[in-house]
C-alpha cells in the first residue's frame, strides 16, 4: 500500500461517502471512480477484523454512558483504541500541543514534560496519557489518534462527541 497526502476538503469528500464503518478510502475511490475491484485472496478459514468494529461496539452498547466524567470516557476510549490496533496506537507519540507531549510510556516522562499534567495509566496498554486538559483538547487528542490510525471519520466523530 502506498501513502498519499490529499487536502482536508477531499478527505472529507472521502469520508462522507462512507457506506459501511471500515471501508477503506481505497474501496470508496474505487466505487465512486467506477473502477474494478482488485481481487483480494483471503482464506476463507481466516475471519476478518473489521476496522472500528471495538469501537462501533462501544459507542452501540452505550458503554461509555456508565463513566462518570470526560476523563473516564477519555480513558475508556483510549483503552478500547489501543486493545483494538496496538500496533497502530504507536503512533499517539506523534500527537503533540505546543508545550506539551500527550503521550509517553512512562508517568515520569509525562512528568517531565511539565508540572501540571496529571498522567494515567491507559488500561491494558504499556502507555500514559495526560489527563489534565479540558474537554475540546481531549476530544482533539482523539480525533488526531483515531485519524492517524485510520478509522472513518464519521466514526471519529461519534466517539469524539461522546467525551
Amino acid at each position: 500500500m502506498k501513502t498519499i497526502e490529499v487536502d482536508e476538503d477531499l478527505y472529507r469528500y472521502i469520508a462522507s461517502n462512507t457506506r459501511h464503518i471500515g471501508e477503506s478510502a481505497s474501496d470508496i475511490l474505487r466505487r465512486l471512480l467506477k473502477l474494478e475491484q482488485a481481487p483480494v485472496a483471503v482464506p476463507a478459514a481466516v475471519p476478518r477484523a473489521v476496522p472500528g468494529q471495538g469501537i462501533a461496539q462501544m459507542l452501540d452498547n452505550n458503554q461509555l454512558a456508565a463513566e462518570e466524567s470526560a476523563i473516564d470516557r477519555f480513558m475508556h476510549i483510549l483503552s478500547v483504541l489501543y486493545r483494538e490496533h496496538p500496533d497502530s496506537f504507536a503512533q499517539a507519540s506523534d500527537i503533540k500541543g505546543r508545550k506539551r507531549i500527550y503521550f509517553a510510556d512512562s508517568e515520569a516522562a509525562l512528568l517531565a514534560a511539565g508540572n501540571t499534567t496529571k498522567p494515567k495509566a491507559i488500561d491494558g496498554s504499556p502507555y500514559w496519557v495526560i489527563t489534565n486538559t479540558n474537554t475540546g483538547r481531549k476530544r482533539n487528542i482523539v480525533a488526531q489518534l483515531m485519524a492517524a490510525m485510520g478509522y472513518p471519520h464519521g466514526l471519529i466523530e461519534r466517539v469524539c462527541q461522546s467525551i
